[in-house]
């Protein structure tokens, strides 16, 4: 790659009215390790886009997941999207269900409207 220089998409995280960044805040309660995990495939994201599997699944309607294997044995997904030439980071939470549970995804959706809106 010499000479080439990879571009980074900014990430924004959702905001509530008060300022609370449910995401970031989600994340500073994770071991360090998960953490890390998280922060790595994000990036890789981030300079990488578009990204397809197994890092990254379609959920649809512009909406996509970060899929995580974490040292703790759990299994992570931060849900975004990319809109305007940023990546909109919505919601994250600990996998426990084989399919992503359908509440995680409908408040990612109505946080993404509001970031976009």
């Amino acid at each position: 790659m010499t000479g080439q220089q990879l571009k980074e998409i900014p990430v924004v995280f959702y905001r509530t009215a008060t300022g609370v960044e449910p995401v970031r805040g989600w994340l500073r309660g994770l071991p360090s390790g998960d953490r890390q995990t998280i922060g790595i495939d994000l990036a890789t994201v981030q300079v990488g886009w578009p990204v397809g599997m197994p890092l990254c699944r379609a959920l649809g309607s512009g909406l996509w997941e970060v899929r995580s294997s974490l040292p703790s044995r759990r299994i992570a997904r931060i849900l975004f999207f990319v809109h305007e030439g940023r990546i909109g980071v919505v919601n994250g939470f600990i996998k426990k269900t084989v399919k992503t549970p359908p509440d995680e995804i409908e408040l990612a959706r109505k946080r993404m409207k509001e970031m976009i809106t």
